[in-house]
């Protein structure tokens, strides 16, 4: 059984949205750190010599750690 609203939208599908969830949720943690319970602190944008990315805190107002902010 079909509500009235199901109905009066059934036949307009204007736009088809796929998202992947799991290719989301990997780029939006690519410069994050979890701290455990839910909440995360951003991370040095800085590649090291051997292409991992840099794992200390980064400045509030930069994208780098102390470190690499030269």
């Amino acid at each position: 059984m079909q509500t009235r609203s199901q109905k009066k939208y059934e036949n307009k599908s204007l736009f088809k949205v796929e998202i992947d969830f799991d290719e989301a949720s990997n780029a939006w943690r690519s410069n994050k750190k979890s701290t455990g319970n839910g909440c995360y602190k951003y991370i040095c944008a800085h590649k090291t010599k051997t292409g991992r990315s840099c794992c200390n805190e980064r400045f509030i107002e930069g994208d780098y750690c102390k470190t690499h902010s030269k």
